[in-house]
């Protein structure tokens, strides 16, 4: 059984897409949903190291997060698995899309 922030994701994605025809619209409509919905920038942790995500961008393929610590700054792909679930040290940015509904009207 799926929790329910995996639900509540699940519905999300659902409503985001289904008047999408083909990939691209696809990724437009969850970046949007995404964009409304993700109240930026928030702290979480990328390979066990602590950093700010002060955007989500939309690129020709994929969706990213823009992290930041200190001066340096990188570009995570939220839609790679192995981004999102690596041994090394997990990416929790992925764990903060489940939150989406309760970010609503915190932007």
């Amino acid at each position: 059984m799926a929790s329910k922030g995996t639900a509540a994701l699940e519905a999300m994605i659902e409503e985001a897409t289904v008047d999408a025809y083909g990939d691209d619209q696809q990724l437009t409509g969850l970046f949007t949903m995404i964009e409304e919905h993700l109240a930026v920038p928030f702290t979480t942790t990328v390979l066990g190291v602590e950093v700010t995500v002060r955007k989500v961008d939309l690129t020709a393929d994929s969706i990213v997060a823009v992290c930041a610590r200190g001066r340096h700054q990188q570009r995570i792909d939220l839609l790679d698995p192995a981004a999102t679930h690596s041994r090394a040290g997990r990416c929790r940015v992925d764990r903060r899309l489940p939150a989406l509904g309760r970010e609503v009207g915190r932007r």
